[in-house]
């Protein structure tokens, strides 16, 4: 079914603040969830997958550093808004190379915080429809929005977890995923490890039916002990 409202998880300690921005983003057409920890910010993003989160650096158990890192072995693309009390350059430097997305300093004003709420949104809205939406490699046409791939011209028929697996390295196309990354993709971060034998099964099948010698692969690449890439490349090995 599909999400109604966008979710988005605030992991603030302040409970005044996070109150208030709780029913700021409510207002806003939102579905927010709260945390007042780390822990427990990082248990509500893994349990309800949010389409945006917004961190407090300042929190009681966990460093907000840490955090974004977390989430960035999570996930590639969900948008994440610092807000902080820290307003040196190298604090909004480190976070934004961490993989922030967006630094807001404490304090703020609320429509400028909906207004780059709303903007990271669209850039991940934009980015979901636009970005490898088709991709030919080495013979191999994935068409994400159609749902279709073909081998040689020829449609090759995937299981639907299948083609998650190849949707998201497509999506990615040239990047290194790690493990970690695709399993929380799909099944979400709080997965038991025994996922990764079956993200190993569907590897497998993925190379029986897309390459043309499933045992030197071409298109998708192994990093021993790391992840996945999928290389981007005009030419296919000859049968």
């Amino acid at each position: 079914m599909a999400r109604v409202k966008p979710v988005i998880v605030v992991i603030e300690d302040d409970a005044k603040m996070l109150r208030l921005l709780q029913n700021i983003l409510r207002d806003a057409g939102y579905e927010a969830r709260g945390a007042a920890s780390g822990g427990a910010g990082l248990l509500a993003a893994a349990s309800r997958k949010p389409d945006l989160i917004i961190l407090d650096l300042g929190l009681p158990d966990l460093d907000g550093a840490d955090i974004i890192r977390k989430l960035r072995e999570w996930w590639l693309s969900r948008p994440i808004i610092v807000l902080s009390g820290r307003d040196s350059e190298d604090t909004k430097v480190a976070a934004l190379e961490l993989g922030a997305d967006d630094y807001i300093t404490k304090p703020f004003g609320l429509p400028e915080l909906l207004a780059r709420v709303h903007a990271a949104l669209r850039r991940t809205a934009r980015q979901a429809h636009t970005d490898q939406e088709a991709l030919t490699s080495y013979g191999v046409s994935i068409d994400i929005l159609r749902r279709e791939v073909a081998r040689d011209g020829t449609r090759v028929a995937l299981t639907p977890n299948e083609f998650r697996v190849l949707a998201t390295l497509a999506k990615n196309a040239g990047l290194l995923v790690t493990t970690d990354q695709l399993v929380g993709e799909l099944w979400g971060p709080a997965a038991p490890t025994s996922k990764r034998n079956y993200l190993r099964s569907y590897i497998a099948a993925l190379r029986q039916k897309l390459e043309a010698d499933p045992l030197r692969p071409e298109l998708l690449q192994t990093e021993a002990g790391v992840g996945y890439r999928l290389r981007v490349g005009s030419a296919s090995s000859p049968h």
